[in-house]
């Protein structure tokens, strides 16, 4: 399924230039301003649909220590979260061609190189299109939950949060947990004091459809909201395509990539951003306990990235990229269970199975 793995598109033109050439004209003086540019805006991708919150340098070292501990140790005997970043930095391998050959045998001088380069490069855009983002989906996101027909009331200001969150009836409405009853004096009292203190693991009500949580079903409707839909189209497709029908012809950061598909990653990254659009916080940092963005977007990836989830994950992939990318291959409905054409292809199966058998018995 297309988007499952969360791998973006490949780096293209200038960028899948050889990572040796690029760090030899880096050593020299001679890199040019495009190629760094072009580097700068495939990290601002890369941070939006592979990991948000990437510690770069970390990630090199660690990945190439892990890389001779594998020789011993299959990666399945990782942590999650080893694995997790491992699957990281092998998208990084994998979209720079020579990158790894550099990290293992260039000298001493170039490997800092590598590292220098890609923080200040890849690094760089991803934290700039992070805070691109924060910026435009603070206005944005009061249009989009601001009542049919009316306006919000009392008033929330575009350019100012702290009105926002649990201070404020709707803020407070859509970031209520799932599973709280925003309309009962003693939980609102409680999480507007801040005496009820919601971690980052405890998913707010609006990442549900029609915000409603069935808790017989917590998979019910989960990541499917119009709010989440409408912030995804502004950042990957363009603000003018929110209000408008999908067209086959991509505008925004989704076209720029070569982007035909959602990617976990991404979904992620979108319902976290709108998280932090609704809060009263005026700063997005990793670190702040208050929003623990940081624990928020982990858990929205450890279920989205757990196989015994698969195929709700794959279904939840599907949805999506009928809303983003309607005329792409992942937009497809799977066949039918009980269709004719589900029928003829398990009996073309079945024949295929019993014709092998006969050759490996004779």
């Amino acid at each position: 399924m297309p988007g499952r793995s969360s791998r973006p598109p490949l780096a293209v033109g200038a960028i899948r230039q050889s990572f040796a050439s690029t760090i030899r004209q880096s050593l020299t003086g001679a890199i040019r301003h495009s190629t760094t540019d072009l580097l700068i805006s495939h990290g601002r991708h890369f941070g939006r649909t592979v990991f948000a919150l990437c510690n770069y340098p970390s990630l090199l070292t660690n990945g190439i220590l892990r890389l001779e501990q594998m020789e011993e140790t299959p990666l399945e005997d990782f942590s999650a979260d080893e694995r997790r970043e491992h699957r990281v930095f092998e998208q990084l391998l994998d979209s720079y061609p020579g990158l790894l050959e550099q990290l293992k045998n260039g000298s001493e001088e170039e490997i800092l190189h590598v590292g220098e380069l890609v923080h200040r490069s890849i690094g760089k855009g991803a934290a700039g299109a992070r805070g691109n983002n924060t910026k435009t989906l603070k206005s944005a996101v009061l249009d989009w939950i601001s009542p049919k027909g009316d306006t919000i009331q009392p008033h929330l200001h575009r350019n100012s949060k702290i009105d926002r969150g649990f201070n404020h009836e709707l803020t407070g409405s859509l970031l209520c947990p799932a599973g709280m009853d925003w309309n009962d004096p003693e939980t609102k009292e409680n999480l507007r004091s801040g005496e009820m203190l919601v971690c980052g693991d405890q998913w707010p009500i609006f990442l549900y459809a029609q915000y409603t949580y069935d808790p017989d079903d917590p998979w019910c409707g989960l990541l499917r909201s119009r709010l989440l839909v409408c912030a995804y189209k502004h950042v990957f497709t363009s603000p003018s395509s929110v209000e408008k029908e999908p067209k086959a012809t991509r505008s925004g950061n989704a076209r720029l990539h070569g982007m035909n598909c959602v990617t976990i990653a991404s979904i992620s990254y979108i319902a976290t951003q709108v998280r932090f659009a609704l809060s009263s916080s005026s700063v997005f940092s990793r670190t702040d306990m208050t929003t623990d963005s940081e624990t928020f977007y982990h858990s929205l990836l450890d279920l989205l990235e757990d196989p015994e989830e698969c195929k709700e994950v794959d279904e939840l992939l599907t949805w999506w990229n009928r809303q983003v990318f309607p005329t792409s291959s992942a937009a497809k409905q799977p066949i039918s269970a009980n269709s004719a054409l589900s029928k003829i292809r398990q009996k073309c199966l079945a024949v295929k199975r019993t014709t092998n058998l006969d050759i490996d018995s004779s």
